[in-house]
């Protein structure tokens, strides 16, 4: 029997990924909807990242998510349609596929195929169980696809991210019960649980799960959690972008300080003239932040600095505002957001400073519970003297210091964040 060492590559954006419809130039399984796919004989990572580039254009977009483990199966007929003429005793053994799923995070939906591919299209994930797809497809996506047990460890995203990666649980489990017939209401609900479970430090997580169950209770049946999931996707992105854009209506040409990584404050960061960036350490990723705003065309001047140091760039440069996400905002105006927000936070009105979080009002906590995470201890010390470390992700900034919080609903103060608490209080009843 043939044993045939293949790629799958899913690439994801605003929650879809990419189909494409297979030619006749292609040696097997022509006419069928599969994912980016190709022959990877010894070296899977490179020729994922290959297959990407011929058939989508669009590797330079993407960024690896997460990589599957290997699965086999046999399917004769490839091995009917595919084995040469010359050995026709050994048409009916088939072939033996190996399968290396992959998941990329795509920036750009402007595919530019080959001469593979027919169509293309971005779907929900859940559209593979619907259409004439190449064997196994969806056993791929699994291997790759969002999990409770990922929202719940992942430490390197915001939960503006990792709120959508809980949706998409949602909505696949959702979608293979609605098409299988295989699972019911109460079957979803304690997967829904067990994600509001999953980080109860990120308000968005609980906030947009709720809000999908609560809009699909009247029907209570797969179908619908699985189109409110799908919604509540869409609509988690457009909060977020225009949060994003209301941030940067607020501080467009000022010169700003940030800390961190949120994507919903990146967007927003490139209209300012001057970004001042703390590192934002242990993990650093305010490295990256300012790495990307050098990288943007015609985008502010970025200047990385140390943490220790915010407080002297706020008494030393001409600095208008500090711009930080939120992880949540509590009912009371208190921040939560990575540490070093309430120490910025401190120091900026000494200095005459405006202090602005921007989140999205799913971020909006509706009690006043304070999850405050620790991270790795190694990342801070790993020697041999036996030193204690703290290592919190997490810290609360008072409301006095926090000048407004920008959301897509605009800047909200004391009594537009109680209205979003009692909508949202709303919502939670669903599992009561």
């Amino acid at each position: 029997m043939d044993e045939t060492h293949v790629v799958t590559c899913f690439l994801r954006n605003r929650g879809e990924v990419l189909l494409l419809k297979r030619s006749e130039a292609v040696g097997s399984y022509s006419g069928l909807w599969g994912g980016v796919a190709g022959h990877a004989e010894g070296a899977p990572d490179e020729a994922a990242r290959e297959e990407v580039a011929e058939e989508t254009g669009l590797l330079s977009a993407c960024e690896l998510a997460r990589k599957g483990v290997a699965f086999e199966f046999t399917d004769s007929e490839a091995g009917t349609a595919s084995k040469s003429r010359e050995s026709p005793g050994d048409e009916d053994l088939g072939v033996r596929w190996v399968v290396s799923p992959y998941l990329f995070d795509c920036e750009d939906r402007n595919v530019e195929t080959n001469r593979e591919t027919t169509e293309f299209e971005w779907v929900h994930p859940t559209e593979m169980l619907r259409r004439e797809t190449v064997p196994n497809l969806w056993a791929a996506y699994s291997r790759v696809a969002p999990t409770i047990e990922a929202v719940a460890e992942d430490s390197d995203h915001g939960s503006a991210y990792v709120s959508v990666r809980a949706l998409e649980v949602l909505r696949d489990r959702a979608g293979s019960f609605a098409v299988r017939e295989t699972g019911d209401w109460s079957a979803l609900a304690a997967i829904a649980e067990r994600l509001l479970d999953a980080r109860p430090s990120m308000a968005a997580v609980g906030n947009r799960v709720n809000r999908a169950m609560a809009d699909s209770s009247d029907e209570q049946t797969p179908a619908a959690v699985e189109r409110a999931a799908r919604e509540g996707i869409e609509r988690a992105f457009r909060a977020d972008e225009e949060a994003a854009e209301n941030a940067a209506d607020e501080i467009r040409d000022a010169t700003v300080l940030t800390l961190s990584r949120s994507g919903t404050v990146l967007n927003a960061l490139d209209s300012a003239s001057r970004v001042f960036v703390a590192e934002s350490r242990p993990a650093r990723e305010g490295v990256g932040v300012a790495e990307e705003l050098a990288s943007l065309e015609n985008g502010p001047d970025a200047t990385l600095h140390t943490d220790a140091a915010v407080a002297h760039v706020l008494a030393t440069e001409d600095v208008d505002a500090v711009v930080v996400g939120a992880d949540a905002v509590l009912p009371d105006g208190r921040v939560v957001n990575k540490t070093g927000t309430r120490g910025a936070a401190l120091a900026a009105p000494r200095e005459g400073v405006a202090v602005y979080a921007v989140a999205a009002t799913d971020k909006v906590r509706t009690d006043d519970a304070v999850h405050l995470e620790e991270g790795d201890s190694g990342e801070v010390y790993e020697g041999e003297a036996d030193v204690s470390v703290l290592s919190p992700t997490f810290d609360v900034t008072p409301s006095e210091c926090v000048s407004g919080v920008i959301t897509e609903r605009g800047v909200l103060d004391a009594e537009g964040i109680s209205a979003v608490v009692a909508e949202l209080k709303e919502l939670s009843e669903w599992c009561r």
